[in-house]
C-alpha cells in the first residue's frame, strides 16, 4: 500500500526539534523469527543522555548517581554482529561520535507491520561535545540494501526500512553507512509510543502547531493552530498525524522532532535535577526504556555531553527530491548529489557545512 507521502515537496528542510518487530514487510516477503520478547519500558536513549546532563555542578553529579545506578539494568544489542569490518567507513575525525537511532510507535492506531523501522536518525555529536545534529532519514528514502548475513534477503534495491526486516539492527548498521559513507559508532532503539510517560513526568510540553487540523485517531482531538500545551496522549497523537499534510509522512517526521525538542526544553527548563521526586519519575519512564549497543555508556556519554541545550541541537532530513514511484512502490528519491555532500561533512565533523548543507535544502 503507498504511503501517505505521495506529494511531499522536494528540498524540505525542517528544524524544529523528530523511532521492529519481524512479521512480513510492506511488499509481502517473509522474513525471519521474531527477537526476544522485550521490556514494556526499553528503548528511550537519546532523550536521557541530552536531559540529565543539561546542567553543570551538583546537579549533574546528582544526575550521575542515578543514572550509574541503573546503567546495569540497560537492555544491550548485537548491533554490529556479522557487520564486516572491511566493508565499513572509517572514522575521519577522532571524537567524533554518531549514534544510529532506530524506532518505531508499537501503538500506532495505524499499524499493520512492526516488521520495519517508523523512524531512523544519524545523531551526530562533534567532537568537542557542544552541539548535536539530528538527522532524519525517511524511512521510505530508495536505496542499496546489502545482502543479509543468512543470504536470503537483501542484494538489491528497497527502502531503507527494509533492511531491519531482512536483517535486524546489524544490516540496517550495514545499509545506513552503505547510504550516508559515514561510520555509525553506536545504536540506540526507542519507541515513540513510550514518550507519553516520558511527558507526563514532566507534567506536559509545550508544542507549535503549524495550523490547525484534526486527529484523525480517536477521541479525534483538535490541535488549534499556534503554541499549546500538550499532555502525554495529546503529543503521542499529534506526533503521528501526516494524512491531513500535503507533504505527508515528512510532517510526521516534522512532528517527531518537534516533540523530541519540547521534551528537551522542558525538561532543561524545569528544574528535573533539583527535584529528586520529579528526577525520580522521569529516569523510570525513561532509563527502564533504554536498548542500546553493547559498547554505548550512558554515564560516560551523558558526562560528555552535559554543555548540549535546546538551543545547539539541530534537527535536519537527509537531504531529498522528494517522492515518486519505483514499480507498484511510494518511495522517497534521495538526492544524490546533496547527499554526498551532506554527509561528507558528518564524516569530517564539520559542523557549520551541516548546517549549511541543511539549509540549501
Amino acid at each position: 500500500m503507498p504511503r501517505d507521502n505521495e506529494t511531499a515537496q522536494p528540498g524540505a528542510y525542517y528544524s524544529t526539534g523528530t523511532a521492529g518487530q519481524p512479521q512480513r514487510v510492506d511488499d509481502g516477503e517473509p522474513v525471519g523469527p521474531p527477537p526476544p520478547r522485550r521490556r514494556r519500558w526499553r528503548r528511550i536513549l537519546l532523550i536521557s543522555l541530552l536531559v540529565v546532563t543539561l546542567v553543570g555542578g551538583g546537579a549533574v553529579i546528582a544526575g550521575g548517581l542515578y543514572l550509574r545506578s541503573v546503567e546495569g539494568d540497560i537492555e544491550r544489542v548485537d548491533a554490529f554482529q556479522g557487520v564486516p569490518e572491511e566493508g565499513r567507513p572509517q572514522a575521519a575525525v577522532e571524537g567524533a561520535m554518531n549514534i544510529m537511532i532506530l524506532g518505531s510507535d508499537s501503538r500506532d492506531p495505524e499499524k499493520t507491520s512492526g516488521s520495519r523501522t517508523d523512524t531512523i536518525i544519524l545523531a551526530h555529536l562533534p567532537k568537542d561535545r557542544s552541539s548535536a545534529q539530528l538527522i532524519s532519514i525517511p524511512r521510505d528514502t530508495w536505496v542499496s540494501v546489502p545482502r543479509s548475513a543468512d543470504g536470503n534477503n537483501g542484494g538489491r534495491d528497497a527502502k531503507i526500512n527494509a533492511a531491519y526486516a531482512w536483517g535486524g539492527v546489524p544490516l540496517m548498521v550495514q545499509t545506513v553507512e552503505s547510504f550516508t559513507k559515514v561510520r555509525v559508532d553506536h545504536v540506540a532503539l526507542i519507541d515513540f509510543a513510550g514518550f507519553k510517560e516520558i511527558i507526563d513526568a514532566l507534567g506536559g510540553i509545550d508544542v507549535n502547531s503549524e495550523k490547525q487540523f484534526t486527529s484523525i485517531h480517536a477521541p479525534f482531538r483538535t490541535f488549534s493552530k499556534g503554541m499549546q500545551r500538550m499532555d502525554g496522549e495529546a503529543a503521542l497523537d499529534y506526533s503521528r498525524q501526516r494524512k491531513q499534510f500535503a507533504d505527508g509522512d515528512f510532517a510526521r517526521i516534522r512532528h517527531q522532532q518537534q516533540v523530541i525538542k519540547a521534551i528537551i526544553d522542558k525538561a532543561s527548563s524545569g528544574g528535573l535535577l533539583t527535584n529528586p521526586g520529579k528526577l525520580n519519575s522521569f529516569l523510570k519512564a525513561t532509563s527502564n526504556s533504554v536498548s542500546v549497543d553493547k559498547e554505548l555508556s550512558l554515564l560516560e556519554t551523558a558526562n560528555q555531553m552535559r554543555g548540549v541545550r535546546g538551543s545547539n541541537l539541530t534537527f535536519v532530513t537527509s537531504p531529498t527530491k522528494g517522492t515518486g514511484r519505483i514499480g507498484s512502490e511510494s518511495v522517497v528519491l534521495a538526492d544524490t548529489n546533496r547527499v554526498k555532500s551532506f554527509y561528507d561533512a558528518v564524516r569530517r565533523d564539520a559542523v557549520p557545512d551541516i548546517l549549511a548543507g541543511a539549509k540549501e535544502q
